[in-house]
């Protein structure tokens, strides 16, 4: 994935990602697997954006969420608005003076009904669930980005 010159996001193959709808941010409670995931107390509150994605007018879809501790926004101006979604998100933690890092968690599943019919998946295609936990300073977790993608056709691609 690069990072073009107007801010958004191009895979290696060429394809851009576009929110099929604008994502609003929400208020959940952590779930138990997020809560471990972030270094939360399950049931803390977190800001959620989920969004439809496509690319290639359409022909490719992925559902992507975002999930933000309010504990890692206490001090900072976003403790009284929203932080932007991934991945300008990445940029605001920069900004507020977070070295980032990144570790993904990758997994093959079978969809769940909705997922499917989000996706359009045909019966009996998996679903490549990843999860990608954006860590600052001393490994705190402050994020947590998670994708949905049709497992037939999809390819990842990491360097050492």
């Amino acid at each position: 994935m690069r990072h073009g010159a107007d801010g958004r996001f191009t895979e290696a193959d060429g394809l851009r990602w576009e929110n099929a709808e604008e994502p609003t941010a929400t208020r959940t409670d952590a779930p138990l697997a997020l809560a471990d995931l972030l270094s939360v107390p399950p049931g803390e509150p977190l800001f959620t954006y989920q969004a439809l994605q496509t690319a290639d007018r359409g022909r490719v879809r992925q559902l992507q969420a975002t999930y933000v501790p309010f504990s890692v926004l206490v001090g900072t101006k976003y403790e009284e608005q929203a932080p932007p979604p991934a991945p300008q998100l990445y940029e605001a933690l920069s900004e507020l003076g977070y070295e980032l890092n990144f570790t993904e968690y990758v997994r093959t599943r079978m969809p769940l009904p909705d997922q499917a019919l989000s996706l359009r998946l045909p019966e009996g295609v998996p679903l490549l669930h990843i999860l990608r936990v954006a860590r600052g300073d001393g490994s705190k977790p402050l994020a947590l980005e998670e994708f949905h993608l049709p497992g037939d056709d999809t390819e990842l691609m990491y360097r050492p």
